[in-house]
């Protein structure tokens, strides 16, 4: 679709036009015929100049090619435009301009050539951010002016593209929460949904099967070689959710405690599924998209989901505790990254850890994003509301780690998950 803006003269177009008005009435009162038809041909033109700009435009097609479609922050992307003359006649000059995110650089300006019946160009442009987010990419804006520079027309093609840039994905290591090993050689095998032993059934022999899986007694039982089939182990649950509470952030950009907060929960998840976890996760615009009825969504769609995340109110955060508490009721890992609030709020959340089940708590303490940039933002004693609820979730059987602004992804999930950890109240 074409946008196209009123026709307008340029500083010069209106220069001539006045000129015009001036030496025309000039000539004509002294009488100076020569005065008065330099002044009618400076306003004729200025009037063909508008006349041959208000000519309809040959219709161009644009479409964008973006390399890649998905990128991470920091990381650059290609831009490939390509304007297409759809149109039985040639079209004309144009200086361009993409409108793009000022997140994303300045906006990108080149020149469009003429182009013939269903010819096309291709120009590129690199842009960049160092925020997670969808961006849009045009439309471009074209401008033209007559031979003479007296007018010019802008006309907006307005199809648009996205920039889809992830969150910061922070790879764990090798650690993992409580109750996630696979068992070794003699062991029970761990790869459980909560509890119990691996999922074996009996079949026949087969010529070719690994003789060390005979089952004896069942072998006894029926007076002919029975071998155990081992089915895949259902994969462990996990619920993962994210505080987007307005009230409770602190910080901006990407300092800022709420994108500490993304990134944590997208390294989780991706970890999660490394270790085989069926994770699902409960934000504000998941509930909203409702992909917490029973929806499973892969690792990489909640990651894109996450690209979206907004800070919202408290309500909204209220309904992820409901729902969380709703999903969590079977059982399964739950983890929870979280600013300090409210002393009910921690007593609603405590109660996601299911008996027998681990609950790996973050707790975000806002003070030190709020001076994220001053050296003493660490060296600050844990606020009391952070305090407050660590030892809350601590007391229901948490593991619980104190966030503040300069402690690394890492190093939160290496304390939340050691095996050492006994009394988590101490963190």
């Amino acid at each position: 679709m074409v946008q196209e803006r009123p026709h307008t003269f340029t500083g010069l177009g209106r220069g001539f036009l006045a000129a015009g008005v001036v030496l025309a009435i000039t000539g004509q009162v002294l009488g100076f015929e020569d005065i008065v038809r330099v002044g009618v041909l400076l306003l004729a033109l200025a009037i063909g100049a508008l006349l041959f700009a208000r000519r309809p435009a040959p219709r161009l097609d644009v479409r964008r090619v973006v390399t890649p479609p998905t990128a991470t922050p920091d990381e650059r992307a290609e831009v490939e435009v390509t304007f297409t003359n759809v149109d039985t006649r040639s079209s004309r000059l144009y200086l361009a301009e993409e409108r793009i995110d000022y997140v994303l650089g300045d906006r990108p300006r080149f020149v469009v050539a003429r182009l013939e019946p269903g010819a096309a160009r291709q120009v590129r442009y690199v842009v960049r951010s160092h925020l997670r987010g969808r961006y849009q990419l045009g439309p471009v804006t074209l401008t033209q002016r007559d031979p003479f520079g007296l007018t010019h027309v802008t006309r907006a093609l307005t199809s648009t593209d996205e920039l889809l840039v992830l969150p910061r994905v922070i790879p764990l290591g090798a650690s993992h929460p409580p109750g996630s090993g696979v068992g070794n050689d003699g062991e029970t095998p761990q790869m459980i949904a909560l509890h119990g032993e691996e999922d074996v059934s009996i079949r026949n022999y087969h010529d070719g099967d690994d003789l060390r899986k005979v089952h004896w007694p069942a072998t006894a039982h029926r007076g002919q070689l029975m071998v155990r089939q081992e089915d895949r182990p259902a994969r462990r649950s996990a619920l993962v959710l994210l505080d987007s509470r307005t009230s409770a952030h602190a910080g901006t950009g990407a300092a800022s405690s709420f994108e500490w907060a993304v990134s944590a929960v997208a390294s989780v998840l991706v970890r999660l599924d490394e270790l085989g976890y069926r994770s699902q996760l409960i934000t504000r615009e998941a509930l909203r998209a409702s992909h917490t009825d029973l929806i499973e969504r892969s690792t990489p769609q909640m990651i894109e989901d996450l690209a979206s995340a907004e800070l919202g109110a408290d309500e909204d955060f209220t309904q992820v505790l409901s729902a969380a508490l709703d999903q969590v009721a079977a059982g399964g890992l739950a983890v929870a990254v979280v600013a300090a609030g409210d002393q009910d709020t921690a007593i609603e959340l405590a109660g996601l850890r299911q008996p027998g089940a681990a609950a790996l708590g973050f707790v975000l303490d806002p003070a030190t994003f709020a001076h994220a940039r001053r050296d003493d933002a660490v060296d600050a004693a844990p606020s009391e509301a952070a305090r407050r609820v660590r030892d809350q979730l601590a007391a229901a059987g948490w593991r619980v780690v104190i966030v503040h602004a300069k402690l690394p992804v890492l190093d939160a999930w290496t304390t939340v998950t050691n095996k050492a950890l006994v009394q988590v109240g101490s963190l």
